[in-house]
């Protein structure tokens, strides 16, 4: 979002989130080192009380926002407003929450499936609104895919992520893996656990953490988790995998397996 404010010749204020300022400082002087202007540029670090100063800002033209629904939800409401001094309408990008979905169809080769589905749920451990956080599965290849993803899943390195073998490492801080322990202990009330691997080590780890046979109405298939949780859902064909799919009030993003035109047809049309 920086770089396409800067390449369409704005200049920028870049509040990068208060849980990780420093890499938005290093963005910012790679940038600069690239030989964007330092007046084009301003990493402008801080918590909430900045970002909504930046919001009602009345010469901010444009926002661009990366977070949670709610956050996004209310920048949109004070950015709607039009205040004294202020000469435009402010514009808002706003890339809210997912609960993003990846359908594998009984045309799908598994093989592939299986390294995308574990990939998409557990790189960053999980930390991206665009995560796979639901794999919904045709009934016909459901009990194959399972045992498979289970084997994936255990087979993980998790660990420090400066070691190049590391596929999976922390979370961002303790109130993020507070939050996500809290998920996995609803889930384990409600939903059959089929991965819930430990993490002895320092540092704030949550094990990737997968559950099975979940029901659409279950929080695991609703919720926003931001962590390497994973609901595999079963559908008895296409139809209803893409009602699965659509089942949730996020539309960010998700993905398909399959082989067959047909449904790759009615996907492109309908998820």
């Amino acid at each position: 979002m920086v770089a396409a404010a800067l390449v369409t010749g704005n200049a920028v204020l870049f509040k990068p989130s208060e849980r990780a300022p420093l890499l938005g400082m290093l963005l910012s002087e790679l940038l600069m080192s690239a030989g964007v202007p330092s007046d084009a540029l301003i990493c402008v670090p801080g918590g909430p009380e900045i970002g909504h100063a930046l919001v009602i800002h009345p010469h901010i033209v444009t926002i661009a926002f990366t977070g949670s629904k709610a956050a996004g939800l209310h920048i949109l409401s004070e950015a709607s407003v039009v205040r004294p001094g202020q000469p435009m309408v402010k514009r808002v990008i706003a890339e809210m929450g997912g609960k993003n979905a990846i359908i594998v169809d009984d045309t799908a080769d598994l093989d592939e499936a299986i390294v995308g589905v574990v990939a998409s749920f557990t790189e960053y451990a999980g930390q991206k609104c665009s995560a796979c956080s639901r794999v919904i599965v045709h009934r016909s290849v459901y009990d194959e895919f399972v045992g498979r993803l289970k084997d994936a899943v255990l087979s993980l390195e998790i660990g420090d992520p400066a070691d190049p073998g590391t596929r999976m490492g922390p979370v961002i801080d303790a109130r993020a893996q507070a939050s996500i322990q809290r998920f996995i202990a609803e889930g384990l009330r409600e939903c059959r656990p089929l991965v819930q691997r430990s993490v002895d080590r320092e540092g704030y780890f949550v094990g990737p953490t997968v559950f099975v046979d979940v029901e659409p109405t279950h929080r695991l298939a609703q919720e926003e988790i931001f962590g390497p949780v994973l609901a595999v859902m079963k559908a008895e064909g296409f139809e209803e995998a893409l009602r699965l799919a659509n089942g949730t009030s996020y539309a960010l993003t998700g993905g398909l397996y399959s082989r067959s035109p047909a449904n790759l047809a009615l996907a492109r049309e309908r998820f």
